[in-house]
C-alpha cells in the first residue's frame, strides 16, 4: 500500500511539472527555438535578383531557392502565380493561422496556404508552401513543425 501510494504521489507530480512548464513556455512565446542558419549556398540570405532582399529573410529562418525544393514545390508555386486551379480546392488558397508560431506574428488572414503535393501520398501530405501579404514565400515540409524562406527567383 505505502508503495502504491509513492508511486502515485511521484507520477502526479510528474504531471504537475510536465503541464507546469508547458503554460509556462507558452505564456512567456517560447515555443520552439529558431532553427540555426545553415551554411550551405541553398540556405543563403543572398539578395534575389535585381538586388532586391528576399521576402521573408528578416524573419531568422533559412533561405533556400525554390529550385533547392521538391519539384512539386515549384508546380505549386506556378499555380500560385497563376490564380490556379488548386488541386485541393476547400484546401488552398485558405487563411493559414500560424497556430504554431515557427512564422512572424501577424494579423488573422495575412497568410495563405497550399499543398504541395508528395508523390505516393494517399492524402494530401505534409508539404505546404505559405504566402504572405507582402510577397513572402514559406515552405514546410513536415506539417507546420519548421519552415524555410523560399528565394523563388533561384
Amino acid at each position: 500500500m505505502f508503495n502504491r501510494r509513492r508511486i502515485t504521489a511521484a507520477l502526479i507530480g510528474l504531471l504537475v511539472l510536465v503541464l507546469g512548464g508547458w503554460l509556462v513556455k507558452d505564456n512567456l512565446g517560447g515555443g520552439s527555438p529558431s532553427p540555426a542558419p545553415s551554411t550551405s549556398a541553398s540556405s543563403s540570405t543572398a539578395p534575389a535578383k535585381g538586388g532586391a532582399a528576399v521576402p521573408g529573410a528578416d524573419s531568422g529562418l533559412p533561405v533556400k531557392a525554390l529550385s533547392a525544393l521538391p519539384p512539386q514545390a515549384s508546380d505549386t508555386w506556378k499555380l500560385i502565380e497563376a490564380g490556379g486551379p488548386y488541386p485541393y480546392p476547400r484546401n488552398d488558397d485558405v487563411v493559414f493561422e500560424n497556430r504554431e508560431k515557427h512564422l512572424p506574428g501577424k494579423k488573422s488572414g495575412y497568410y495563405h496556404e497550399y499543398t504541395v503535393k508528395t508523390p505516393g501520398s494517399a492524402d494530401r501530405g505534409a508539404r505546404r508552401l505559405i504566402t504572405g501579404q507582402a510577397h513572402e514565400l514559406y515552405y514546410t515540409g513536415d506539417h507546420y513543425a519548421s519552415f524555410v524562406v523560399v528565394d523563388p527567383a533561384r
